[in-house]
């Protein structure tokens, strides 16, 4: 999987093995009620929000994650 801040959070999360290590890096949050609305927005884009940041979330925690996943193949 080649995943990059372009990414949208929809793609993440249907694929299990991205899904674990989002929340390996931000618990909890594949169970958020809010993520319907932002399902459909790029990683880049949900960092201009501030929520984004509520959750814990900066670019580099986004590029960390991001290089997880890209390492599982």
């Amino acid at each position: 999987m080649n995943v990059t801040l372009d990414s949208t959070l929809g793609t993440l999360l249907d694929n299990p093995q991205a899904k674990a290590v989002l929340d390996k890096y931000l618990p909890g949050v594949s169970g958020n009620p809010m993520l319907a609305m932002v399902k459909n927005m790029s990683i880049k884009n949900l960092l201009a929000m501030p929520q984004a940041a509520q959750f814990g979330l900066t670019k580099e925690k986004a590029e960390q994650i991001l290089a997880e996943i890209n390492k599982l193949g």
